[in-house]
């Protein structure tokens, strides 16, 4: 049961830009991943933590096929790219964070750690709250989401 990105925890930033990752996700990610990661940001409002088997399963890194030719998936990989970096979680359980997310995403000193399943989002805490706040769930939206059906694994 311990393999699941799910819920949320405070975080804080160290001196030297690390944060490490809250106890459960990080022992979600070790068992399940294993300590590689890449790290990005996707729309600069929060910064993603991907275990790299599950990047690379997102973004179709295969050694066959040419997806980096198609201008939009080469556009989408130079942006995640001159962003984003890989990383090891260390011994104590941290990743470093560049300085060029941080302030994109507007990071302060003390964060919100997401679960959103296989990968981490950090958030700046009032940020994310007014996001919520700002676009409620509807029924509808309820709906749509009921009529999501899950993609099988090949």
């Amino acid at each position: 049961m311990g393999n699941y990105l799910i819920g949320s925890y405070t975080a804080r930033f160290d001196k030297s830009g690390r944060i490490k990752i809250p106890a459960k996700f990080q022992e979600a990610i070790l068992e399940k991943y294993g300590k590689e990661v890449f790290i990005t940001s996707l729309t600069d409002q929060s910064v993603q933590i991907y275990p790299l088997p599950r990047w690379q399963k997102l973004t179709g890194l295969t050694d066959e096929g040419l997806h980096q030719l198609k201008p939009k998936v080469r556009s989408f990989m130079l942006r995640v790219n001159v962003k984003g970096s890989y990383y090891e979680i260390d011994s104590k359980g941290r990743v470093l964070i560049s300085q060029a997310l941080k302030e994109k995403a507007n990071l302060g000193n003390e964060v919100e750690v997401v679960g959103l399943n296989d990968h981490l989002e950090i958030w700046n805490k009032e940020i994310l709250e007014q996001i919520i706040e700002q676009n409620p769930l509807t029924d509808e939206d309820f709906d749509q989401i009921s009529e999501l059906k899950p993609k099988e694994d090949k």
